[in-house]
Protein backbone atom coordinates (compact mmCIF):
# COMPACT_ATOMS: atom_id res chain seq x y z
CA UNK A 1 0.00 0.00 0.00
CA UNK A 2 1.67 3.20 -0.88
CA UNK A 3 1.99 5.66 1.88
CA UNK A 4 -0.13 8.60 2.60
CA UNK A 5 0.80 11.75 0.53
CA UNK A 6 0.05 15.15 1.86
CA UNK A 7 -1.87 17.26 -0.71
CA UNK A 8 1.55 19.82 -0.68
CA UNK A 9 3.52 16.93 -1.84
CA UNK A 10 0.81 16.66 -4.99
CA UNK A 11 1.33 17.66 -8.52
CA UNK A 12 0.99 21.47 -9.18
CA UNK A 13 -2.41 20.71 -10.58
CA UNK A 14 -3.64 18.90 -8.16
CA UNK A 15 -2.76 21.61 -5.27
CA UNK A 16 -4.10 24.50 -7.16
CA UNK A 17 -8.14 21.89 -8.33
CA UNK A 18 -7.96 21.57 -4.57
CA UNK A 19 -7.31 25.58 -3.76
CA UNK A 20 -10.23 26.12 -6.26
CA UNK A 21 -12.56 23.70 -4.79
CA UNK A 22 -11.96 25.05 -0.97
CA UNK A 23 -12.97 28.49 -2.20
CA UNK A 24 -16.01 27.39 -4.32
CA UNK A 25 -16.99 25.42 -1.28
CA UNK A 26 -16.62 28.41 1.01
CA UNK A 27 -18.78 30.43 -1.16
CA UNK A 28 -21.63 27.71 -1.26
CA UNK A 29 -21.28 27.04 2.67
CA UNK A 30 -21.69 31.21 2.64
CA UNK A 31 -24.67 31.20 1.01
CA UNK A 32 -26.64 28.44 2.39
CA UNK A 33 -25.73 29.61 6.06
CA UNK A 34 -27.56 32.37 4.97
CA UNK A 35 -30.66 29.94 3.92
CA UNK A 36 -30.54 28.53 7.19
CA UNK A 37 -30.09 31.53 9.22
CA UNK A 38 -33.49 32.71 7.71
CA UNK A 39 -35.90 30.71 9.03
CA UNK A 40 -35.25 31.99 12.99
CA UNK A 41 -33.73 35.52 12.32
CA UNK A 42 -35.60 36.56 9.18
CA UNK A 43 -34.09 36.87 5.36
CA UNK A 44 -33.23 40.74 5.95
CA UNK A 45 -31.49 40.65 9.30
CA UNK A 46 -29.62 37.78 8.66
CA UNK A 47 -28.00 39.26 5.33
CA UNK A 48 -27.34 42.65 7.50
CA UNK A 49 -23.45 41.96 8.50
CA UNK A 50 -23.00 38.65 6.66
CA UNK A 51 -20.94 40.56 3.75
CA UNK A 52 -18.69 42.53 6.26
CA UNK A 53 -18.02 39.46 8.00
CA UNK A 54 -17.15 37.16 5.38
CA UNK A 55 -15.23 40.02 4.02
CA UNK A 56 -13.06 40.45 7.03
CA UNK A 57 -13.20 36.67 7.75
CA UNK A 58 -11.68 36.03 4.26
CA UNK A 59 -9.39 38.95 4.23
CA UNK A 60 -7.91 37.63 7.63
CA UNK A 61 -7.27 34.08 6.38
CA UNK A 62 -5.27 35.68 3.03
CA UNK A 63 -3.14 37.26 5.10
CA UNK A 64 -2.62 34.65 7.84
CA UNK A 65 -2.21 31.76 5.46
CA UNK A 66 1.63 31.83 5.99
CA UNK A 67 0.96 31.68 9.48
CA UNK A 68 -1.54 29.22 9.78
CA UNK A 69 0.63 27.03 7.79
CA UNK A 70 3.72 26.87 9.38
CA UNK A 71 1.79 26.44 12.83
CA UNK A 72 0.13 23.39 11.97
CA UNK A 73 3.04 22.00 10.10
CA UNK A 74 0.49 22.23 6.57
CA UNK A 75 -2.32 20.14 8.64
CA UNK A 76 -4.83 22.76 8.60
CA UNK A 77 -6.38 21.88 5.16
CA UNK A 78 -7.57 18.44 6.85
CA UNK A 79 -9.60 20.64 9.31
CA UNK A 80 -11.81 22.00 7.31
CA UNK A 81 -13.93 18.84 6.47
CA UNK A 82 -14.24 18.02 9.90
CA UNK A 83 -15.42 21.71 11.10
CA UNK A 84 -17.79 22.01 8.15
CA UNK A 85 -19.54 18.46 9.28
CA UNK A 86 -20.09 19.75 12.72
CA UNK A 87 -21.32 23.98 11.80
CA UNK A 88 -24.80 22.48 11.51
CA UNK A 89 -25.00 20.95 14.85
CA UNK A 90 -23.44 23.92 16.61
CA UNK A 91 -26.04 25.99 14.50
CA UNK A 92 -28.77 24.03 15.72
CA UNK A 93 -28.11 24.33 19.66
CA UNK A 94 -27.28 28.27 18.99
CA UNK A 95 -30.65 28.38 17.07
CA UNK A 96 -32.29 27.46 20.38
CA UNK A 97 -31.16 30.68 22.01
CA UNK A 98 -32.18 32.93 19.36
CA UNK A 99 -34.72 34.76 21.76
CA UNK A 100 -32.01 35.32 24.02
CA UNK A 101 -29.47 36.26 21.97
CA UNK A 102 -32.15 38.82 20.28
CA UNK A 103 -32.07 40.36 16.50
CA UNK A 104 -29.60 40.99 14.77
CA UNK A 105 -27.25 40.16 17.64
CA UNK A 106 -27.87 36.30 16.90
CA UNK A 107 -27.04 35.84 13.42
CA UNK A 108 -23.89 37.78 13.96
CA UNK A 109 -23.10 35.61 17.08
CA UNK A 110 -23.79 32.40 15.14
CA UNK A 111 -21.87 33.16 12.17
CA UNK A 112 -19.11 34.51 14.67
CA UNK A 113 -18.61 30.74 16.21
CA UNK A 114 -19.79 28.89 13.63
CA UNK A 115 -19.41 30.06 9.45
CA UNK A 116 -16.44 33.07 10.31
CA UNK A 117 -14.09 30.37 11.32
CA UNK A 118 -15.22 28.03 8.35
CA UNK A 119 -14.40 30.78 5.94
CA UNK A 120 -11.04 31.75 7.42
CA UNK A 121 -9.59 28.34 7.33
CA UNK A 122 -10.48 27.77 3.43
CA UNK A 123 -9.33 30.86 2.51
CA UNK A 124 -6.23 30.17 4.17
CA UNK A 125 -5.51 27.16 2.84
CA UNK A 126 -6.97 27.72 -0.52
CA UNK A 127 -4.86 30.55 -0.77
CA UNK A 128 -1.39 28.61 0.20
CA UNK A 129 -2.31 25.81 -2.23
CA UNK A 130 -3.17 28.46 -5.10
CA UNK A 131 0.06 29.98 -4.47
CA UNK A 132 1.98 26.33 -4.52
CA UNK A 133 -0.10 25.17 -7.57
CA UNK A 134 0.75 28.32 -9.61
CA UNK A 135 4.38 28.29 -8.41
CA UNK A 136 4.35 32.07 -7.44
CA UNK A 137 5.51 34.10 -4.25
CA UNK A 138 8.43 31.80 -3.19
CA UNK A 139 10.18 34.97 -2.63
CA UNK A 140 7.98 37.43 -1.52
CA UNK A 141 7.36 39.16 -4.61
CA UNK A 142 4.39 41.23 -4.38
CA UNK A 143 3.03 41.21 -7.41
CA UNK A 144 3.24 37.27 -7.65
CA UNK A 145 1.74 37.23 -3.96
CA UNK A 146 -1.09 39.85 -5.66
CA UNK A 147 -1.99 37.55 -8.46
CA UNK A 148 -3.55 34.69 -6.44
CA UNK A 149 -5.21 37.05 -4.22
CA UNK A 150 -7.14 38.17 -7.02
CA UNK A 151 -7.66 34.99 -9.11
CA UNK A 152 -8.97 33.78 -5.04
CA UNK A 153 -12.07 36.70 -4.89
CA UNK A 154 -12.73 36.24 -9.09
CA UNK A 155 -13.16 32.14 -8.26
CA UNK A 156 -14.92 32.71 -4.92
CA UNK A 157 -17.36 35.53 -6.41
CA UNK A 158 -18.17 33.22 -9.51
CA UNK A 159 -19.01 30.26 -7.29
CA UNK A 160 -21.26 32.24 -5.48
CA UNK A 161 -23.08 33.22 -8.40
CA UNK A 162 -23.13 29.59 -9.69
CA UNK A 163 -24.54 28.38 -6.56
CA UNK A 164 -27.41 30.79 -6.48
CA UNK A 165 -27.99 30.54 -9.66
CA UNK A 166 -28.29 26.39 -9.20
CA UNK A 167 -30.25 26.36 -6.08
CA UNK A 168 -32.96 29.14 -7.66
CA UNK A 169 -34.26 26.29 -10.03
CA UNK A 170 -33.46 23.00 -8.16
CA UNK A 171 -33.49 23.95 -3.83
CA UNK A 172 -35.96 22.36 -2.02
CA UNK A 173 -36.45 19.34 -4.66
CA UNK A 174 -34.84 16.68 -2.48
CA UNK A 175 -33.99 16.23 1.05
CA UNK A 176 -30.51 16.97 0.61
CA UNK A 177 -31.27 19.85 -1.94
CA UNK A 178 -32.89 21.41 1.11
CA UNK A 179 -30.87 24.27 3.14
CA UNK A 180 -30.25 22.04 5.76
CA UNK A 181 -29.54 19.17 3.23
CA UNK A 182 -27.64 21.21 1.76
CA UNK A 183 -25.13 21.75 4.87
CA UNK A 184 -24.00 17.85 5.13
CA UNK A 185 -23.61 17.52 0.94
CA UNK A 186 -21.25 20.30 1.22
CA UNK A 187 -19.61 18.97 4.34
CA UNK A 188 -19.33 15.35 1.79
CA UNK A 189 -17.92 17.48 -1.00
CA UNK A 190 -15.12 18.65 1.28
CA UNK A 191 -14.44 15.84 2.53
CA UNK A 192 -13.69 14.20 -0.85
CA UNK A 193 -11.79 17.32 -1.66
CA UNK A 194 -9.36 16.93 1.30
CA UNK A 195 -9.26 13.48 2.21
CA UNK A 196 -7.28 12.41 5.36
CA UNK A 197 -7.65 10.09 8.65
CA UNK A 198 -9.32 12.73 10.51
CA UNK A 199 -12.34 12.33 8.72
CA UNK A 200 -13.00 9.95 11.27
CA UNK A 201 -14.16 13.06 13.17
CA UNK A 202 -17.04 13.57 10.67
CA UNK A 203 -18.86 10.40 11.74
CA UNK A 204 -20.11 11.40 14.50
CA UNK A 205 -21.82 15.16 13.32
CA UNK A 206 -23.19 13.10 10.71
CA UNK A 207 -24.87 10.43 12.81
CA UNK A 208 -26.29 13.49 14.72
CA UNK A 209 -27.90 15.32 11.77
CA UNK A 210 -28.88 12.45 10.40
CA UNK A 211 -31.02 11.05 13.53
CA UNK A 212 -31.47 14.55 15.43
CA UNK A 213 -31.63 17.20 13.21
CA UNK A 214 -35.46 17.89 13.04
CA UNK A 215 -34.67 20.35 9.76
CA UNK A 216 -34.19 17.73 7.68
CA UNK A 217 -37.12 17.00 5.29
CA UNK A 218 -37.27 12.70 5.88
CA UNK A 219 -40.48 11.38 7.50
CA UNK A 220 -38.51 10.22 10.80
CA UNK A 221 -37.45 14.00 11.46
CA UNK A 222 -40.92 15.43 10.44
CA UNK A 223 -42.41 13.22 13.14
CA UNK A 224 -39.63 14.17 15.56
CA UNK A 225 -40.36 17.85 14.69
CA UNK A 226 -43.68 17.44 15.56
CA UNK A 227 -43.00 16.14 18.72
CA UNK A 228 -41.06 19.37 19.38
CA UNK A 229 -44.16 21.74 18.48
CA UNK A 230 -46.43 19.39 19.50
CA UNK A 231 -45.68 21.10 23.28
CA UNK A 232 -46.58 24.62 22.20
CA UNK A 233 -50.16 23.20 20.34
CA UNK A 234 -48.71 23.15 17.16
CA UNK A 235 -48.83 20.63 14.25
CA UNK A 236 -46.39 20.63 11.15
CA UNK A 237 -49.18 19.73 7.62
CA UNK A 238 -46.46 20.57 5.01
CA UNK A 239 -42.72 21.90 4.15
CA UNK A 240 -40.66 22.87 1.96
CA UNK A 241 -37.59 24.84 0.32
CA UNK A 242 -38.23 26.77 -2.40
CA UNK A 243 -36.77 30.18 -4.10
CA UNK A 244 -38.38 32.82 -1.82
CA UNK A 245 -37.44 30.93 1.34
CA UNK A 246 -38.50 27.92 3.59
CA UNK A 247 -42.36 27.14 3.03
CA UNK A 248 -44.31 25.53 5.52
CA UNK A 249 -47.56 25.10 6.50
CA UNK A 250 -48.48 24.98 10.39
CA UNK A 251 -51.71 24.18 12.63
CA UNK A 252 -52.80 25.77 15.90
CA UNK A 253 -54.20 22.58 17.57
CA UNK A 254 -55.78 25.22 20.33
CA UNK A 255 -56.63 28.44 18.84
CA UNK A 256 -58.13 26.45 15.23
CA UNK A 257 -56.28 28.35 12.65
CA UNK A 258 -53.56 27.51 10.07
CA UNK A 259 -50.47 29.34 9.09
CA UNK A 260 -48.58 29.43 5.71
CA UNK A 261 -44.79 30.58 6.43
CA UNK A 262 -42.30 31.87 4.88
CA UNK A 263 -38.97 32.07 6.71
CA UNK A 264 -39.54 33.94 9.85
CA UNK A 265 -42.79 35.69 8.59
CA UNK A 266 -46.34 34.48 7.96
CA UNK A 267 -47.79 34.79 4.81
CA UNK A 268 -51.24 34.29 5.95
CA UNK A 269 -53.57 31.51 8.16
CA UNK A 270 -57.26 30.96 8.39
CA UNK A 271 -59.86 29.72 10.34
CA UNK A 272 -59.93 25.87 10.53
CA UNK A 273 -61.75 24.65 13.48
CA UNK A 274 -65.47 23.50 13.77
CA UNK A 275 -67.40 25.00 15.99
CA UNK A 276 -71.40 24.29 17.15
CA UNK A 277 -73.87 25.08 14.64
CA UNK A 278 -71.82 26.83 12.52
CA UNK A 279 -71.43 26.95 8.79
CA UNK A 280 -68.27 27.19 7.25
CA UNK A 281 -68.60 30.41 4.86
CA UNK A 282 -67.70 30.17 0.73
CA UNK A 283 -64.02 31.00 1.52
CA UNK A 284 -62.44 30.57 4.76
CA UNK A 285 -61.95 33.17 7.41
CA UNK A 286 -58.49 34.48 7.48
CA UNK A 287 -56.78 35.52 10.54
CA UNK A 288 -55.72 38.53 9.36
CA UNK A 289 -58.51 41.43 8.83
CA UNK A 290 -56.14 42.96 5.96
CA UNK A 291 -57.06 40.15 3.31
CA UNK A 292 -60.87 41.29 4.12
CA UNK A 293 -60.18 44.46 3.40
CA UNK A 294 -58.60 44.14 0.39
CA UNK A 295 -61.61 42.28 -1.09
CA UNK A 296 -63.54 45.52 -0.61
CA UNK A 297 -62.19 46.49 -3.58
CA UNK A 298 -65.24 45.44 -5.48
CA UNK A 299 -67.48 48.14 -3.13
CA UNK A 300 -65.43 51.02 -4.80
CA UNK A 301 -68.21 52.72 -6.78
CA UNK A 302 -68.09 53.45 -10.24
CA UNK A 303 -67.37 57.01 -11.55
CA UNK A 304 -71.04 57.39 -12.10
CA UNK A 305 -71.75 56.62 -8.47
CA UNK A 306 -72.92 53.48 -9.44
CA UNK A 307 -72.42 49.45 -8.06
CA UNK A 308 -69.67 47.64 -10.12
CA UNK A 309 -70.88 44.28 -11.44
CA UNK A 310 -68.99 40.79 -11.18
CA UNK A 311 -69.98 39.37 -14.13
CA UNK A 312 -67.72 39.24 -17.66
CA UNK A 313 -65.29 41.65 -14.76
CA UNK A 314 -61.26 40.55 -14.63
CA UNK A 315 -59.08 40.82 -11.89
CA UNK A 316 -55.41 40.41 -11.49
CA UNK A 317 -53.68 39.59 -8.23
CA UNK A 318 -50.12 40.14 -7.78
CA UNK A 319 -48.76 37.79 -4.59
CA UNK A 320 -50.98 34.72 -3.50
CA UNK A 321 -49.89 34.31 -0.02
CA UNK A 322 -52.97 31.40 1.51
CA UNK A 323 -55.08 33.12 -1.53
CA UNK A 324 -57.85 34.37 0.49
CA UNK A 325 -58.49 37.56 -1.44
CA UNK A 326 -58.28 35.87 -4.79
CA UNK A 327 -60.51 32.81 -3.90
CA UNK A 328 -63.09 35.51 -2.54
CA UNK A 329 -62.88 37.28 -5.99
CA UNK A 330 -63.22 33.83 -7.90
CA UNK A 331 -65.87 33.09 -5.84
CA UNK A 332 -68.16 35.97 -6.86
CA UNK A 333 -67.53 34.52 -10.42
CA UNK A 334 -64.59 36.98 -11.33
CA UNK A 335 -62.18 36.31 -13.92
CA UNK A 336 -59.32 36.23 -11.82
CA UNK A 337 -55.38 35.72 -12.77
CA UNK A 338 -52.81 35.17 -9.82
CA UNK A 339 -49.07 35.90 -10.57
CA UNK A 340 -47.32 34.33 -7.52
CA UNK A 341 -42.83 34.14 -7.66
CA UNK A 342 -42.53 31.48 -5.53
CA UNK A 343 -44.30 27.59 -7.05
CA UNK A 344 -44.62 25.79 -3.90
CA UNK A 345 -46.80 28.92 -2.56
CA UNK A 346 -48.91 28.44 -5.16
CA UNK A 347 -49.24 24.51 -4.50
CA UNK A 348 -49.50 25.00 -0.70
CA UNK A 349 -52.52 27.20 -1.07
CA UNK A 350 -54.37 25.05 -3.23
CA UNK A 351 -53.53 22.02 -0.98
CA UNK A 352 -53.85 23.24 2.27
CA UNK A 353 -55.69 26.46 1.54
CA UNK A 354 -58.81 25.66 -0.74
CA UNK A 355 -57.90 28.15 -3.18
CA UNK A 356 -60.10 27.47 -6.11
CA UNK A 357 -58.73 25.69 -9.11
CA UNK A 358 -60.46 28.11 -11.50
CA UNK A 359 -58.10 30.89 -12.07
CA UNK A 360 -55.28 31.68 -14.35
CA UNK A 361 -52.01 31.01 -12.42
CA UNK A 362 -49.35 32.95 -13.76
CA UNK A 363 -45.69 31.38 -11.57
CA UNK A 364 -42.70 34.14 -12.45
CA UNK A 365 -41.96 37.67 -10.84
CA UNK A 366 -44.50 40.79 -10.76
CA UNK A 367 -42.61 42.87 -13.09
CA UNK A 368 -41.77 40.29 -16.12
CA UNK A 369 -45.33 39.50 -16.24
CA UNK A 370 -46.24 43.08 -15.90
CA UNK A 371 -43.92 44.32 -18.44
CA UNK A 372 -45.06 41.41 -21.03
CA UNK A 373 -48.31 42.19 -20.15
CA UNK A 374 -47.80 45.67 -21.26
CA UNK A 375 -46.39 44.71 -24.54
CA UNK A 376 -49.09 42.65 -25.42
CA UNK A 377 -51.71 45.17 -24.83
CA UNK A 378 -54.76 42.49 -24.93
CA UNK A 379 -55.90 42.33 -21.43
CA UNK A 380 -57.04 44.94 -18.82
CA UNK A 381 -58.74 44.55 -15.73
CA UNK A 382 -61.64 45.72 -13.56
CA UNK A 383 -59.75 44.98 -10.47
CA UNK A 384 -56.00 45.01 -9.44
CA UNK A 385 -55.33 43.80 -6.23
CA UNK A 386 -51.75 43.75 -5.06
CA UNK A 387 -50.02 42.23 -2.01
CA UNK A 388 -46.24 41.38 -1.61
CA UNK A 389 -44.69 40.99 1.58
CA UNK A 390 -41.88 38.44 2.51
CA UNK A 391 -39.44 37.68 5.30
CA UNK A 392 -40.21 40.79 7.44
CA UNK A 393 -39.54 43.40 4.77
CA UNK A 394 -41.24 44.86 1.61
CA UNK A 395 -39.82 43.76 -2.09
CA UNK A 396 -39.29 47.37 -2.96
CA UNK A 397 -38.69 46.87 -6.41
CA UNK A 398 -42.51 46.76 -7.04
CA UNK A 399 -43.15 50.05 -5.11
CA UNK A 400 -41.51 51.63 -7.92
CA UNK A 401 -42.59 54.33 -9.98
CA UNK A 402 -41.72 51.92 -13.32
CA UNK A 403 -43.83 49.13 -11.60
CA UNK A 404 -46.74 50.84 -10.45
CA UNK A 405 -47.08 52.57 -14.08
CA UNK A 406 -47.32 49.14 -15.16
CA UNK A 407 -50.09 48.17 -13.23
CA UNK A 408 -51.76 51.54 -14.29
CA UNK A 409 -51.52 50.64 -17.83
CA UNK A 410 -53.09 47.15 -17.45
CA UNK A 411 -56.32 48.99 -15.51
CA UNK A 412 -59.18 49.91 -17.18
CA UNK A 413 -60.00 53.74 -17.05
CA UNK A 414 -63.27 52.53 -14.67
CA UNK A 415 -60.84 50.49 -12.33
CA UNK A 416 -60.27 50.11 -8.84
CA UNK A 417 -56.26 49.46 -7.29
CA UNK A 418 -56.01 48.09 -4.12
CA UNK A 419 -52.36 47.69 -2.64
CA UNK A 420 -51.42 46.58 0.65
CA UNK A 421 -48.30 47.96 2.25
CA UNK A 422 -47.16 46.20 5.17
CA UNK A 423 -44.38 48.53 7.44
CA UNK A 424 -43.52 50.82 9.99
CA UNK A 425 -45.51 53.84 8.90
CA UNK A 426 -43.26 55.67 10.64
CA UNK A 427 -40.24 55.14 8.31
CA UNK A 428 -39.08 56.86 5.16
CA UNK A 429 -40.32 53.73 2.63
CA UNK A 430 -43.67 54.41 4.12
CA UNK A 431 -44.22 57.82 2.78
CA UNK A 432 -42.10 57.23 -0.20
CA UNK A 433 -44.35 54.21 -1.48
CA UNK A 434 -47.25 56.43 -0.85
CA UNK A 435 -46.30 59.55 -2.49
CA UNK A 436 -45.12 57.50 -5.73
CA UNK A 437 -48.62 55.09 -5.62
CA UNK A 438 -50.25 59.18 -5.82
CA UNK A 439 -47.76 60.15 -8.13
CA UNK A 440 -49.27 57.95 -10.59
CA UNK A 441 -53.04 57.62 -9.56
CA UNK A 442 -54.77 61.01 -9.00
CA UNK A 443 -57.60 59.67 -6.45
CA UNK A 444 -56.82 57.55 -3.39
CA UNK A 445 -57.73 56.69 0.11
CA UNK A 446 -55.58 54.86 3.00
CA UNK A 447 -56.85 52.85 5.10
CA UNK A 448 -55.00 50.55 8.16
CA UNK A 449 -55.79 47.29 9.71
CA UNK A 450 -56.10 48.02 13.36
CA UNK A 451 -57.32 51.67 14.92
CA UNK A 452 -53.83 51.58 16.97
CA UNK A 453 -51.48 54.79 17.88
CA UNK A 454 -49.83 56.31 15.47
CA UNK A 455 -46.15 57.39 17.86
CA UNK A 456 -43.43 55.39 17.92
CA UNK A 457 -42.95 52.22 16.08
CA UNK A 458 -46.32 51.81 13.98
CA UNK A 459 -46.03 48.20 11.93
CA UNK A 460 -48.86 47.79 10.31
CA UNK A 461 -51.12 46.98 7.48
CA UNK A 462 -52.45 50.08 4.98
CA UNK A 463 -54.62 49.55 1.84
CA UNK A 464 -54.28 52.17 -0.22
CA UNK A 465 -57.55 51.84 -2.81
CA UNK A 466 -56.86 54.12 -5.94
CA UNK A 467 -58.62 55.21 -9.06
CA UNK A 468 -57.82 56.40 -12.53
CA UNK A 469 -60.65 59.41 -11.99
CA UNK A 470 -59.52 62.61 -10.76
CA UNK A 471 -63.27 64.24 -10.93
CA UNK A 472 -64.45 61.64 -8.81
CA UNK A 473 -63.70 61.07 -5.21
CA UNK A 474 -63.41 57.24 -4.17
CA UNK A 475 -66.73 55.96 -2.34
CA UNK A 476 -67.76 52.44 -1.39
CA UNK A 477 -71.05 51.18 -1.70
CA UNK A 478 -73.26 49.82 1.19
CA UNK A 479 -72.36 45.97 1.41
CA UNK A 480 -74.86 43.11 1.14
CA UNK A 481 -74.95 39.97 2.50
CA UNK A 482 -73.70 38.54 -0.41
CA UNK A 483 -70.39 40.61 -0.42
CA UNK A 484 -70.05 38.25 2.71
CA UNK A 485 -69.71 35.07 1.37
CA UNK A 486 -71.43 33.76 4.50
CA UNK A 487 -68.88 35.46 6.75
CA UNK A 488 -69.23 36.88 10.15
CA UNK A 489 -65.70 37.58 9.83
CA UNK A 490 -66.54 40.04 6.46
CA UNK A 491 -69.61 41.21 8.14
CA UNK A 492 -67.07 42.96 10.21
CA UNK A 493 -63.74 43.75 8.75
CA UNK A 494 -64.90 44.05 4.76
CA UNK A 495 -65.33 47.91 4.94
CA UNK A 496 -62.35 49.50 5.53
CA UNK A 497 -63.16 52.03 8.90
CA UNK A 498 -59.28 53.22 10.20
CA UNK A 499 -58.59 56.30 6.91
CA UNK A 500 -55.58 57.78 7.37
CA UNK A 501 -54.94 61.03 6.29
CA UNK A 502 -52.62 60.93 2.96
CA UNK A 503 -51.37 64.34 3.69
CA UNK A 504 -49.47 62.49 6.64
CA UNK A 505 -47.18 61.14 3.58
CA UNK A 506 -47.20 64.06 1.36
CA UNK A 507 -43.76 66.17 2.93
CA UNK A 508 -40.68 64.89 1.67
CA UNK A 509 -38.55 64.17 4.28
CA UNK A 510 -34.86 65.76 4.08
CA UNK A 511 -32.35 64.19 2.15
CA UNK A 512 -35.05 61.73 1.07
CA UNK A 513 -37.38 61.33 -2.40
CA UNK A 514 -40.15 61.91 -3.53
CA UNK A 515 -40.99 59.04 -5.47
CA UNK A 516 -39.20 55.58 -5.54
CA UNK A 517 -37.71 55.21 -9.18
CA UNK A 518 -35.85 51.80 -9.97
CA UNK A 519 -32.38 52.89 -9.81
CA UNK A 520 -32.70 54.04 -6.44
CA UNK A 521 -34.40 51.18 -4.00
CA UNK A 522 -30.77 50.18 -2.73
CA UNK A 523 -31.04 53.52 -0.97
CA UNK A 524 -33.90 51.75 1.52
CA UNK A 525 -31.65 48.77 2.56
CA UNK A 526 -30.98 50.55 6.00
CA UNK A 527 -34.98 51.16 6.25
CA UNK A 528 -35.92 47.69 5.57
CA UNK A 529 -33.70 46.50 7.52
CA UNK A 530 -34.79 48.16 10.85
CA UNK A 531 -38.75 47.57 9.62
CA UNK A 532 -37.58 43.97 9.55
CA UNK A 533 -36.12 43.52 12.94
CA UNK A 534 -39.86 45.30 14.06
CA UNK A 535 -41.21 42.51 12.37
CA UNK A 536 -39.21 40.22 13.75
CA UNK A 537 -40.25 40.78 17.70
CA UNK A 538 -43.90 40.76 16.25
CA UNK A 539 -43.63 37.83 14.52
CA UNK A 540 -42.30 36.11 18.11
CA UNK A 541 -45.55 37.15 19.92
CA UNK A 542 -47.45 35.84 17.29
CA UNK A 543 -45.92 32.03 17.45
CA UNK A 544 -43.81 31.01 20.11
CA UNK A 545 -39.94 30.96 19.73
CA UNK A 546 -39.43 26.67 19.72
CA UNK A 547 -42.15 26.96 16.61
CA UNK A 548 -39.76 29.48 14.79
CA UNK A 549 -36.38 27.73 15.83
CA UNK A 550 -37.57 24.48 15.19
CA UNK A 551 -39.17 25.28 11.78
Amino acid sequence: MAPFRSIYQQDSKKQLAVGVALLVLAAFYSFVFLLTLAPVYGSAPSHIFHNYGVAIAGAAGWFAKDHIHRLSNRRAVYLIPVLASWLPILQYFLAQQSSSLGNPAGPVITELFALYPLVLLCVACAGKLVQSGLELSRHGDLVADHIPLLGSYIVYSAGEHLIKAFLSKFIGSTAFLSRAGLQILIAIFYAVAVPSKLLLLVIPSLLFSLTSNVHLTFGYSTRALNSVISEEGFALVARQDSTTGYISVLDNLVDGFRVMRCDHSLLGGQWIKARPNYTPPTVKDPIYAVFAMLEAVRLVETVHGGPRVDADSKALVIGLGIGTTPGALISHGIDTTIVEIDPVVHKFASQYFGLPSNHTAVIEDARTFVNHAQTQGSVQYDYIVHDVFTGGAEPVELFTYEFISGLNALLKDDGVIAINYAGDLTLYPASLAVRTIKSIFPTCRLYREEATSEVGPDFTNMVIFCTKSSSQAITFRDAVPADFLGSRFRSRYLVPKHEIDAARFAAVEQGGRAILYDKEVNRLHKYQDRGALEHWGIMRTVLPDAVWEAW
